[in-house]
């Protein structure tokens, strides 16, 4: 992503001034209600269901993240590599073809690899493979636990059934790891965002199971929950405990830092990254973070200002620059110097003059006064920038996933600060709003649906299509609405057999006899000029509905059809055939003869105006089942029609 991506790859990065990019936000917590852990103090939020056994190298909640063997530790203990894989590349340019950077992450293309992308296992094609199946198990079940799955496997969104099932769960499993892996690798595959259950799962992998497992699923968690403080806290707090190399706990902060440095909310792991650091007392990378922390505005920046401040009256200013700093700091002392002597070689009256002593301490007093001034600077800035986003920061009120819904003005704050963030130009920024705001939002397709067209807009497609496929594999990919969007945007961009699975999708799993998406799908088909395919969708669609007792939909259908036939071909005997087939099939309703009523309007003369005022009447009678209002409607509609 040239310079608008940025992977941490070593500890020297730590050292680097700027900030990373892509770093998003979203700390993503939920409060612990939805935890199911009344003794929780986070919860929810995004995370990812990786297949049984599968090792994640690297973490970003964008693109897929290759699992190659080399990166799973072997034996019972763990080396850190874990934690340091997914971070051997910036410039995936440089790979030869082995690699791509899509979005912050590492993609390996080499071969036998298995990618995970948002709680979808994929191949090396990018097909979804299937998502744990709730089968029948060799574990054996209380009958709590049968009733449960049962719940799920009808209704795999019922967040609450699975809350239970994973209490009951705990509760009689004991010590028998395999049963809380499945109950978890299952919850994880439909709610990826809940970032409280990945840390449940890796607390039962350390009591039960084994280190490796405890660093794999927190590697499956942050790729899931990239774009959440919290998880990264929980990580690095572990590795703290875990590991005793401080580089190798330096590359998992920087790797957090990467994707979530600058949240307004970020200051947990920015807090924890300084304590480690004081504990070690290393004082010119706790300056560097300093630094780092005030280029960006932050929830707690006027603390973090005057921590800094504090941090620079108390060491010298020798353990607070960098090998880098104090070269440049040496190199500027000689230039001084040898210009004091070029310029005393030209002065006439050189002999005369006595060079001033000069004070160490004054030095280094003037050079640190300089050194917290452009740190001020950038403070100052970052305040300016806090001043016009406070507002929008201050409205989110829950920045966390959750399955209740948000409140209507949460909504809208959100799509007021996307507008804000998007003026201001800056694509780095806005594609880490958009990423915190699917935190929260990402039961809502609209979210997703803005966040493509936006990455099209910017001629980001790498981004755009990264989005479609989360939305549509992961998020709401029980909604018809994100994937009638897909199948449009992959016709627009010349993905027909993609276009046509989308639909067909919609067709067959996510809402079969959907009427929306029998018409768009029709339209598309005779936008392609397969016009025999848009008249066998409807035909099919009609005799699925005809099978069905009292359908809702196939009224409107018949009437959809006919116009749809009218329109394609001006065939008006034609249009008017199936509308009068369709009379032996449905009762007369207000919806489908006012559907008549406007077909009828845009026929060329003859029209069949008599016959259409016999249906109408006949609509009217006493006898018929009808509101009162709807027969007034359709009365209006049909004397203000214009024949």
């Amino acid at each position: 992503m040239g310079d608008s991506e940025a992977v941490v790859t070593d500890s020297s990065a730590s050292m680097d001034y700027t900030s990373a990019v892509y770093n998003s936000t979203g700390s993503g917590a939920c409060p612990p209600e939805a935890t199911g852990d009344p003794n929780a103090s986070i919860a929810p939020v995004d995370g990812t269901y990786a297949a049984s056994g599968g090792y994640l190298n690297s973490a970003g909640q964008e693109g897929q993240i290759s699992i190659t063997n080399e990166s799973k530790p072997t034996g019972g203990s763990t080396d850190g590599n874990a934690i340091n894989a997914g971070n051997t590349a910036v410039d995936a340019t440089k790979t030869a073809g082995y690699s791509i950077l899509l979005n912050g992450n590492i993609v390996n293309e080499a071969r036998n690899t298995t990618t995970v992308e948002n709680g979808n296992v994929l191949d090396n094609v990018g097909r979804a493979s299937n998502a744990p199946e709730f089968v029948g198990s060799v574990l054996a079940m209380s009958g709590e636990e049968d009733r449960l799955w049962s719940i799920v496997r009808a209704n795999s969104l019922d967040f609450n059934a699975w809350t239970a099932l994973i209490e009951e769960t705990e509760k009689v499993a004991e010590d028998n790891i395999l049963k809380i892996r499945k109950v978890y690798d299952a919850f994880l595959a439909e709610f990826p965002l809940c970032y409280g259950y990945w840390k449940k799962y890796a607390d039962h992998e350390a009591r039960i199971g084994s280190m490796d497992k405890v660093v794999e699923v927190y590697e499956r968690a942050v790729q899931g929950v990239t774009y959440s403080v919290d998880i990264w806290v929980l990580y690095c707090s572990f590795a703290i405990e875990t590991y005793g190399d401080p580089e190798t706990i330096r590359r998992l902060f920087e790797r957090g830092l990467a994707y979530v440095g600058t949240d307004y909310l970020s200051f947990p792991l920015w807090d924890k990254y300084i304590e480690y650091e004081y504990m070690h007392q290393e004082w010119s990378c706790l300056a560097v973070i300093y630094t780092r922390i005030l280029e960006n505005p932050n929830h707690q920046l006027d603390r973090y200002f005057n921590s800094f401040k504090e941090l620079a009256g108390s060491r010298p200013l020798s353990e607070l620059t960098t090998a880098e700093e104090a070269a440049a700091y040496v190199s500027g002392i000689a230039s001084e110097a040898d210009g004091e002597v070029l310029e005393g070689e030209v002065r006439p009256d050189a002999a005369e003059q006595t060079p001033k002593p000069v004070s160490a301490g004054s030095t280094e007093a003037v050079e640190l006064e300089k050194y917290v001034a452009i740190r001020e600077e950038l403070y100052k800035k970052a305040k300016e920038f806090d001043s016009k986003i406070l507002g929008f920061e201050t409205a989110i009120r829950r920045p966390y996933f959750h399955v209740r819904p948000l409140n209507v003005s949460e909504l809208e704050n959100w799509h007021n600060y996307l507008d804000f963030i998007e003026r201001e130009g800056d694509v780095n920024k806005v594609v880490k709003l958009y990423e915190r705001c699917l935190i929260a939002c990402a039961n809502y397709p609209e979210y997703w649906i803005r966040y493509v067209l936006c990455m099209e807009a910017s001629g980001r497609m790498d981004l755009a299509d990264n989005a479609l496929a989360r939305a549509t594999r992961v998020f709401v990919k029980r909604q018809p609405e994100i994937h009638l969007f897909d199948a449009r945007f992959k016709e627009q961009h010349g993905d027909i057999p993609g276009a046509r699975a989308a639909y067909q999708l919609v067709h067959s799993e996510i809402s079969p006899g959907f009427l929306e998406a029998i018409i768009k799908h029709a339209n598309m088909e005779s936008r392609l000029g397969k016009l025999d395919d848009a008249f066998s969708l409807y035909e099919q669609a009609i005799a699925i509905e005809k099978g069905k007792e009292h359908s809702q939909t196939l009224p409107m259908l018949y009437a959809q059809y006919s116009r749809f036939s009218f329109l394609v071909s001006g065939n008006a005997e034609k249009a008017r055939e199936i509308l009068t087939r369709a009379l032996d099939h449905v009762q007369l309703s207000k919806p489908f003869l006012e559907a008549l009523i406007h077909f009828e309007t845009i026929l060329p003369p003859l029209r069949q105006i008599d016959y259409l005022e016999s249906l109408v009447d006949k609509f009217l009678a006493p006898s018929l089942d009808g509101s009162t209002a709807d027969k007034e409607d359709l009365s209006s509609i049909f004397l203000e029609a214009h024949f």
